[in-house]
């Protein structure tokens, strides 16, 4: 028997798509099949077909249920796929409710996307997957307990931990048989922080041959935020954002994100800490997903509060579209919370559509915004922004509160990583955008005996007790590597369009508009320009 090999299809200089593809004789194990977000040449690869035959899988390991892991199963199925789903009982709660969620966006997406398509004469696109695909495919998962050791055909043996990231998250441990003896890795998923206020600390083994860590926040460090602490400053963002015809808006991921931050401002104003105010919850599928916690509430940290925080009076939630158009017009401050937490789809889109324009608006992020999202461009400074296709300048105020982030911080990433050592062979740095996994690269090289690798898209390692081998690919890449994690040509376009505009407003009449537009087309085509330019003259001699 060979030894095992290590595909990396996903969250290799990024932080989406979460894929990776583990070899050992004949066995195939898929961890986590994720979507990918960010800018369009990433969401690009959704629909692609995958890099492997999915028929060919023989179980699928599933860290948790957020969308950049989990997001693809539904596609995976429809492309072949009917073996096991391995995930937690909350996990698989989450996922129910989640993937018929991603399949609705697409869906309702796809049909406003096919809509302009045929008024421009464009060929019209197909969702990744439907709502039904992903409830056609929800019989496949099957529920595993934390510490529970599990074998898979071909010998390959896994136990799950808790990552302390997200109900239901774990580290997964995967034991496979090689041509030197069993290889041991673990797989960390999303680490959880240690402020998390549901969850408890991340838990795994430690004396493992490969660690496959995650690095989202590998370059920066979060201020130490104490439950305390942390609702001083949410309490800081509302005060000052409080005014009579204002909004907080908090874009959110509305898996556990949007439970904390609103159980946190409940809590500020049962104690008085802040004016009670209407509090507007934005999403389907924060409704659902809140009946997940409530069934689970008893396993979660600070479970009462939360369930206090449902039965507010001052809290809603909107269901229908006609209920979510109705909060524009809604008088008087008040804080809404929608998804989706990157500002990429979902219902903030309307909110930040009708409100950044405003001086009174305040927007709270108070999650990772990936390079190339709506998010992280406004959280940069944007003055002008395009919104389905409209043109808005920003007035509104930013704010950012990283205390909410699921993610453990650059020192306790060092942390959970320490206590892994021993670590034979490698440590292989994912989900990470190229500075992060520069950063805590350069950090564990000198704190671990282990080679330190940041492999890229579709790289594949055979797993040897020597160490890690990178084995050569002649296939084509599916995408640039300097493409991954960062903004393309879509997000410089946008930019270019909106700076045209500006300046053909700044010109002060017609004659001097079509200079700028005559000079743009020499650009464009000089040849063509030219040749124009000589026509008409040609016609003035002409007509003279």
């Amino acid at each position: 028997m060979a030894n095992p090999i290590l595909h990396f299809h996903g969250a290799a200089g990024s932080v989406t798509g979460s894929c990776f593809l583990l070899e050992s004789g004949d066995t195939r194990i898929l961890i986590d099949c994720g979507m990918f977000q960010g800018s369009k040449s990433e969401k690009e690869l959704n629909y692609k077909p995958f890099p492997f035959e999915p028929s060919r899988i023989d179980a699928v390991l599933l860290t948790h249920a957020h969308i950049d892991h989990s997001g693809l199963l539904p596609k995976l199925a429809n492309a072949g796929y009917a073996g096991p789903i391995f995930a937690t009982a909350a996990t698989i709660d989450l996922c129910t409710i989640m993937l018929q969620d991603s399949g609705h966006i697409q869906e309702s997406e796809v049909r406003q996307l096919n809509r302009r398509n045929r008024r421009r004469a464009r060929e019209t696109v197909e969702p990744v997957y439907t709502a039904d695909d992903a409830r056609r495919m929800l019989p496949q998962f099957i529920a595993v307990e934390y510490g529970e050791w599990r074998e898979t055909v071909g010998g390959v043996k896994f136990r799950y931990w808790n990552a302390g990231h997200l109900m239901g998250s774990a580290s997964i441990e995967v034991e496979a048989p090689g041509a030197d003896g069993a290889t041991r890795s673990l797989f960390s998923g999303d680490v959880g922080a240690s402020n998390k206020l549901f969850e408890n600390l991340p838990r795994a083994p430690s004396d493992v041959d490969y660690l496959i860590c995650e690095s989202t926040y590998g370059d920066r460090e979060r201020e130490e935020y104490a439950l305390k602490d942390r609702r001083d400053r949410l309490r800081e963002v509302v005060a000052t954002s409080n005014s009579p015809s204002g909004v907080l808006l908090i874009p959110s991921f509305a898996v556990e994100r949007t439970q904390e931050v609103l159980t946190d401002l409940v809590a500020l104003m049962d104690e008085g800490e802040v004016p009670r105010c209407p509090i507007m919850i934005d999403s389907p599928l924060a409704s659902r997903a809140t009946e997940a916690f409530k069934k689970h509430a008893a396993d979660l940290g600070h479970g009462k509060a939360f369930l206090r925080a449902l039965n507010a009076q001052n809290v809603r939630f909107t269901e229908t579209a006609e209920q979510s158009k109705a909060l524009d017009l809604v008088r008087g401050f008040h804080i809404i919370i929608a998804a989706s937490g990157m500002c990429e789809a979902g219902r903030i889109r309307h909110r930040l559509k009708n409100w950044l324009w405003r001086p009174e608006c305040t927007v709270l992020f108070v999650g990772f915004q990936a390079a190339g999202t709506l998010g992280r461009i406004l959280q940069e400074g944007a003055t002008d922004i395009r919104i389905q296709g409209e043109e808005i300048h920003v007035c509104a105020r930013m704010a950012t509160l990283d205390a909410y982030s699921g993610h453990a911080d650059a020192s306790e990433l060092d942390a959970w990583v320490a206590e892994r050592e021993p670590i034979r062979n490698a440590v292989f740095l994912v989900h990470g955008e190229e500075r992060a996994r520069e950063a805590m690269s350069a950090r564990l090289s000198k704190q671990v005996s282990a080679k330190v690798v940041c492999p890229s898209l579709d790289d594949a390692y055979e797993l040897s007790p020597a160490g890690a081998r990178l084995i050569e690919d002649t296939r084509p890449a599916r995408i640039k590597p300097v493409v991954p994690g960062k903004p393309d040509w879509n997000n410089d376009y946008q930019r270019f369009v909106l700076d045209l505009s500006d300046r053909l407003k700044s010109v002060a009449d017609e004659k001097g508009r079509a200079v700028v537009l005559r000079r743009l087309r020499r650009a464009l085509d000089p040849d063509e320009v030219s040749a124009a330019e000589g026509r008409r003259d040609g016609n003035v001699d002409h007509g003279s």
